[in-house]
């Protein structure tokens, strides 16, 4: 089981939707991720939301031209992303099982995103089977973002991951870091408690 559906249950879609409206509507940007994303592929690259969760980073994406795939495991979360984007494609998966072929999607993805932090939300040990996943994605050359926290004060969970054992896992995926910020605005990092990180695959 997760560490997310240990936290949730698995029942906390509205919820967790109405808590970004809410910000959305007290005037502070609920688009960072995107915009971040968006800096690093031109329109129309194809961007795999890896977590998706609602949908939230994917229908920005989405708008602003990029051909998108949301997977998530979370049932009552994809039920918001559907309502909101019923033309988009959502698909229920385990990304530490993900196989693309099996939900007939193509495998050639310019980027992936795992925003929210997906990685230390997972199941304690799946970490590098993701990683492997969504490394064997991408199209030659592609990238892999990953934002999250890294201590009790960004986490919802007691720490997971850490920035090394997620190199790591990057590494044995065959990917190379390419760059490291503190935040989705793109501001550097010099340690602290939340990191975003870009690798990039073999070209070839």
């Amino acid at each position: 089981m997760s560490r997310w559906h240990e936290l949730t249950g698995g029942t906390s879609g509205r919820e967790y939707a109405a808590r970004f409206a809410a910000v959305a509507r007290g005037g502070k940007d609920v688009h960072g991720e995107a915009r971040f994303c968006a800096a690093l592929v031109p329109a129309g690259a194809r961007v795999l939301d890896a977590g998706c969760g609602t949908g939230r980073v994917m229908i920005r994406l989405a708008e602003l031209g990029y051909d998108c795939v949301g997977v998530d495991l979370d049932a009552s979360m994809l039920a918001v992303a559907r309502e909101q984007a019923p033309e988009l494609p959502w698909f229920q998966a385990d990304l530490a099982a993900f196989e693309p072929r099996r939900l007939g999607i193509a495998a050639d993805f310019d980027l992936v995103v795992a925003a929210g932090n997906i990685l230390p939300l997972l199941a304690a040990g799946t970490e590098a089977a993701v990683v492997r996943r969504l490394a064997a994605v991408l199209r030659p050359g592609g990238l892999l973002v990953a934002g999250f926290g890294l201590d009790e004060a960004h986490l919802p969970v007691p720490p997971g991951i850490s920035l090394p054992e997620y190199d790591d896992c990057c590494a044995a995926a065959g990917l190379t870091l390419v760059d490291r910020f503190a935040t989705w605005d793109a501001d550097p990092y010099e340690g602290g408690g939340y990191a975003v990180s870009v690798h990039r695959g073999p070209t070839a």
